[in-house]
């Protein structure tokens, strides 16, 4: 738990800094909301029986619930974070944090607003989180919905095709290019000589020199999607070159993100090699960010249609969160389920209106502190708790210690023990947890 919430504070702070508000919308949705939303990923929203009333579902994200804000509160400008739970009807896989029910930390910027600077903006707060957290080597994978729908005009895909055929390219971060190909053709109805010439595209990765190289190619560079997508793309890497991060980034061809409403960027976040030296297989828990350009979103929502251009980012903090937990067990290191910093002890029985005091006057000083729900417990219980928790100091208070106004105050680790000033005891607390 403290570790989570080390983890959420540490994002939330990255979201504030670059000038974020928080917005809470309801776990509940109306079903018509979500459906048709999420392309292959509905079949996992989890939808409520029908009692009579309106039908309801869960939330499968923090985004759509968010364009449906904007659009019935008629708002056109917002930065905005949201951390809260989502819910899936997926296969769960713990060890990979991967759950039905799980936190999502978002980054959004809605508003019309010059090309590729708020999308470079969530790039960067992706590649500060990440930094911060110290999680080791990762990759940003950037592309584009515009490149990838050209790349499929001029391979010969009918528009009609389009979304299954993102849904296939996105499972190259899961499947060889084969299976995903044997998909294509087997389950998706296209042709061999198509599903080859996408293949040829989709594999490629690289920087502005790949965007380049497609610029000057024969058939992408006659397709205007694609020429929009790949100019969209130079200006974005002209950016990030700015804000010095371009080493962490890749252009990814074979990146799709499987998620309907994607009209322009988009990008994921994955870690690269996990291996511990005391653990036989690397940590494996696939991408721990994602987001993109939703510019059609809110206008779905709006009695209108008025759109109002939106892009951002999710932490998987589940994820995240899984790895750092993996790692600490590895490492032999306990893990504290608390934040406390002192336990208020006795060494005598008949002592608990000392203990009361005492404890008090800690909790009244802001002290993080605890002590034993018993009358009269020994002394070496309470210290035995102090270690089995990780609580790095002891203030005992006994009779001699109460008759001379001072209390004993204990290092856990050292078993150092010296005598405060009680008027003094809150200064010495907070000087020696200074961190």
């Amino acid at each position: 738990v403290v570790l989570r919430d080390r983890l959420l504070a540490a994002v939330v702070a990255c979201f504030k800094r670059h000038g974020a508000a928080a917005i809470d919308t309801p776990v509940l949705e109306l079903r018509e909301m979500l459906v048709g939303r999420y392309g292959e990923g509905a079949k996992l929203i989890y939808e409520l029986q029908d009692q009579g009333g309106e039908l309801l579902a869960l939330r499968y994200d923090l985004t759509v619930p968010f364009a449906r804000y904007l659009a019935m509160n008629k708002i056109t400008h917002m930065k905005r974070y949201h951390v809260a739970k989502v819910y899936r009807r997926d296969n769960p896989a713990t060890t990979r944090g991967r759950y039905r029910e799980f936190y999502q930390c978002d980054f959004d910027i809605a508003g019309q607003f010059d090309p590729m600077i708020p999308d470079a903006e969530c790039l960067k707060i992706v590649h500060e989180i990440l930094s911060d957290l110290q999680l080791g080597d990762f990759l940003i994978k950037v592309n584009h919905r515009q490149i990838l729908n050209g790349v499929f005009a001029v391979c010969g895909i009918p528009e009609s095709k389009f979304i299954t055929t993102c849904s296939s390219v996105d499972k190259l971060d899961k499947m060889p290019w084969e299976e995903v190909r044997s998909e294509m053709v087997g389950e998706k109805g296209l042709s061999p000589e198509a599903a080859d010439r996408i293949g040829e595209y989709v594999q490629l990765h690289g920087g502005l020199d790949l965007i380049e190289r497609l610029l000057q190619d024969p058939k992408l560079s006659q397709n205007k999607l694609a020429k929009e997508g790949l100019g969209d793309m130079k200006l974005l890497f002209e950016y990030l070159t700015l804000f010095g991060i371009t080493g962490k980034v890749s252009f990814d061809l074979s990146l799709a993100r499987g998620l309907d409403y994607y009209t322009g960027v988009i990008y994921e976040a994955v870690l690269l090699q996990q291996e511990n030296d005391h653990v036989e297989e690397p940590v494996s828990v696939g991408s721990v960010a994602g987001g993109g350009r939703y510019d059609g979103l809110v206008g779905m929502f709006d009695p209108k249609g008025r759109k109002v251009p939106c892009v951002g980012v999710s932490i998987g903090i589940e994820r995240i969160f899984s790895i750092l937990e993996q790692r600490v067990e590895a490492s032999g290191e306990k893990v504290r389920t608390t934040e406390t910093q002192v336990l208020v002890a006795t060494p005598h029985k008949h002592l608990i209106a000392a203990r009361l005091k005492l404890i008090s006057e800690l909790w009244d000083a802001g002290i993080k502190a605890e002590m034993l729900y018993k009358k009269d417990p020994k002394l070496l219980k309470q210290l035995q708790y102090c270690e089995d928790t990780g609580i790095p100091l002891a203030a005992i208070v006994g009779e001699q210690e109460l008759a001379d106004g001072v209390v004993k105050l204990r290092d856990v680790t050292t078993r150092e023990e010296v005598d405060i000033p009680r008027e003094k005891l809150v200064d010495e607390i907070r000087r020696r947890l200074e961190p």
